[in-house]
């Protein structure tokens, strides 16, 4: 059974920092595109960063100079550190991981990040 654990999310001050965890178990992260995601609500679901399986990364301009992404296939684990929240930021967050062969994706369930004062 595959899932992504997405942990770390909250409520956190303009300004402050969060860093987000998912957890992959049932796949091997090693060879797909990792992605984080965001929704707020009456919005649609947005793409915020991607890491490449050959580590390149793609943020969102919305989020350049403030979050950066990465992974350690090792724990089978990416990461999004965050900085520098807005309250804009508030949202949802989700773990994807994409497998270009088959074009599969799976998805976590996401976790609350919240900022305001």
């Amino acid at each position: 059974q595959v899932q992504l654990v997405e942990s770390g999310g909250g409520l956190v001050q303009p300004g402050g920092s969060l860093r987000l965890s998912c957890a992959a178990s049932g796949i091997i992260i090693s060879g797909a595109t990792m992605g984080w995601y965001r929704q707020a609500p009456g919005k649609e679901r947005e793409l915020v960063a991607a890491i490449t399986p050959g580590g390149s990364t793609n943020n969102a301009d919305s989020v350049k100079g403030r979050f950066t992404i990465s992974r350690d296939n090792a724990k089978n684990t990416v990461y999004l550190q965050m900085n520098s929240l807005k309250p804009e930021d508030t949202a949802v967050y989700y773990c994807n991981a994409h497998y270009r062969i088959g074009a599969v994706n799976y998805w976590g369930q996401g976790t609350q990040v919240t900022v305001s004062s």
